[in-house]
């Protein structure tokens, strides 16, 4: 990871923390926040923005997706006065314009791909935009992916490019009662992957399907370490947010488990009580912080960083 993507992760407005990656059985308290604490490598390149939910970095610029729509580009460390473009989104509490993520050939095709929350005859849904731009302007539009269900407060809506260059979707229960996480016909509280046109990849766990996992609730972020493991943070229901090792095929259990305790679904990794509201998360691989511990955590309650011993 280079400079600008340290820094672009301040752009989100939400601080790092990095913890222990431990048993559920022993959830890790909320850190105290340290005001005073600074780093002089960290700089200020976009202001005033709207809603910031996503970033993706590439080369010389940075996407930023605003909730409310639109896409911000910052250039050479400066904010362009122009969104990239602006999209008509649903005006709910935790859906619109989501999730960002950059083609792995997106220096030849300018593909970036967001995910929106939209509404269609009074009904929530999330879909999957494949956006082509040239000199930071849109130059085409098109929906690859549709009709995922959509929710006021729980939509999901991180996706990422794996090692594999297959595209990873993390999709949210339409409700905290909801048995949708659990249908495997449902594309509700899964993690998807699909191709970057959006068909189904044939290795799929399950078949013509774009199910990767189920049994999730509001997946935030993901990342993959070293080994290709992939990782996914999610909010729980007030308590027991989790971070999960997504294993092709497997049942995490929501809303019937939360963390751990019942033999027919996966253990999360690590599991918060109380909540910290776990966003972004990654294995840090870059020179420029001095960071015992390469998991890093993004937390919307958190203020700090803080340094933990991997077990």
């Amino acid at each position: 990871m280079d400079k600008k993507i340290s820094i672009a992760v301040v752009i989100v407005a939400v601080a790092f923390s990095v913890y222990t990656l431990t048993l559920p059985s022993d959830p890790i308290p909320l850190p105290e926040p340290n005001f005073n604490s600074r780093n002089d490598s960290v700089e200020i390149l976009a202001e005033n923005l709207d809603k910031p939910r996503s970033i993706a970095v590439s080369e010389n610029r940075i996407f930023v997706t605003e909730k409310d729509g639109s896409i911000i580009v910052v250039e050479n460390d400066v904010q362009l006065e122009s969104p990239l473009v602006t999209l008509r989104s649903a005006d709910v509490f935790d859906g619109g314009l989501l999730g960002i993520a950059l083609h792995p050939n997106f220096v030849e095709n300018h593909y970036i791909y967001v995910f929106l929350t939209y509404e269609e005859n009074d009904t929530l849904w999330n879909k999957i935009l494949r956006i082509t731009e040239s000199k930071n302007k849109l130059q085409d539009a098109e929906t690859i992916f549709d009709k995922i269900p959509g929710s006021s407060f729980t939509n999901g809506g991180f996706i990422k490019f794996g090692p594999d260059n297959k595209l990873y979707v993390g999709t949210g229960a339409t409700s905290d009662s909801s048995h949708l996480p659990q249908d495997l016909d449902s594309l509700s509280g899964k993690i998807l992957r699909i191709n970057d046109d959006g068909s189904i990849p044939e290795d799929n766990p399950f078949s013509n399907s774009p199910v990767y996992s189920l049994g999730h609730r509001n997946p935030q972020g993901m990342t993959w370490d070293d080994d290709g493991n992939l990782y996914v943070a999610e909010f729980g229901p007030e308590k027991n947010d989790e971070i999960n090792l997504i294993l092709a095929g497997k049942n995490y259990g929501w809303p019937e488990q939360e963390c751990s305790g019942n033999e027919n679904f996966e253990n999360a990794v690590l599991c918060y009580d109380p909540s910290i509201e776990p966003g972004g998360i990654l294995f840090y691989s870059g020179d420029k912080f001095d960071f015992e511990f390469p998991f890093i955590m993004a937390s919307m309650r958190a203020s700090n960083v803080s340094v933990g011993v991997i077990e």
